[in-house]
């Protein structure tokens, strides 16, 4: 499994490295969502900052919708801030009169409740770039590359595949479907594999594993030569028959068995990194050449994954 990382967000870079163009209407759609009906997608902030000095076209009205988005969420955490702030004075003044389980709780949680507000708005903020500003989880949008007419384009798109001609409902009755295992892509993955492919470029990533206390704990993979990595991934656009749900550009990481290293810190799958040379080989395939495919994973890349637990 892949349950977290973080990858290339700023669709400028795909541009300066892979020479791909912006799939710009796919990310007006997305921001228009948002403003207008209050569909809550989830962003990288790395996502959202690649628009920060935009000065023309839909690049520049994107823009303007983050800012007053920022705005909106700003506000609303202040108001949040002076509620915990309240709610934690009126705890601390009921605990100097007589200690109860309730205040304690008020308190505890209040204070907990006052310091994610105050990081959240410091983040709202912030310009300066964090590493963890690219970080993304399933359910969140992240950065992928695509190939059309033998092009390539970037778009945003959700991490938890829906495939085109299933139901909504299959993204809770199977919620794994972030990830696609490499033995199953002939499966339950057969309208995608071979179809629609795609790209990330991951820098780390996360696995959550047992720990020795029998508790579960994260560990963040990066190689050992600090590269990056070019994850496999399939892709689907679904559209809602009904025309009630909006559309929905998705997509999952291919996992195989795990490098040994990952296996050995307690994992038991690895996002596939292929072969740079490979790109657009897997970006382009051929239906009618399955074992192609799979040669390119056969051919991936082993850099040693170093791994430490995620703060």
């Amino acid at each position: 499994m892949c349950y977290s990382a973080q990858a290339w967000q700023d669709y400028r870079k795909f541009k300066r490295e892979f020479g791909a163009t912006l799939g710009i209407k796919e990310y007006v759609r997305l921001f228009w969502d948002r403003r207008e009906k209050g569909t809550p997608y989830k962003f990288p902030k790395a996502l959202l900052d690649a628009f920060g000095d935009a000065t023309v076209g839909d690049e520049l009205q994107i823009r303007t919708w983050i800012e007053e988005w920022k705005a909106e969420q700003a506000t609303a955490v202040e108001q949040e801030l002076f509620a915990q702030k309240t709610r934690l004075v009126g705890a601390e003044r009921a605990l100097q009169t007589k200690v109860t389980k309730k205040a304690q709780n008020d308190q505890r949680i209040a204070t907990d409740k006052i310091s994610k507000a105050n990081l959240k708005l410091k983040d709202l903020r912030r310009t300066a770039s964090l590493p963890r500003d690219s970080r993304f989880f399933p359910g969140n949008y992240a950065t992928v590359m695509v190939s059309e007419a033998g092009k390539r384009v970037v778009y945003p798109m959700r991490y938890q595949c829906r495939p085109e001609g299933k139901p909504a409902f299959y993204d809770t009755k199977y919620p794994g479907t972030y990830n696609a295992r490499r033995d199953n892509l002939e499966g339950f993955w057969k309208a995608q594999f071979g179809h629609t492919h795609g790209l990330m470029i991951v820098e780390t990533f996360y696995e959550n594993v047992e720990g020795e206390n029998g508790k579960n704990k994260v560990l963040q993979f990066t190689p050992k030569d600090r590269g990056p990595m070019y994850v496999a991934c399939l892709w689907s656009r679904w559209t809602d028959p009904k025309d009630v749900e909006p559309e929905l550009l998705s997509f999952a990481a291919i996992t195989d068995e795990p490098e040994p290293e990952v296996a050995a810190a307690g994992h038991d799958r690895t996002i596939i990194n292929i072969k740079p040379e490979h790109i657009d080989a897997w970006l382009n395939p051929d239906p009618g050449n399955l074992e192609a495919l799979y040669a390119i994973f056969d051919d991936k890349q082993h850099p040693f994954y170093e791994f430490q637990e995620a703060a």
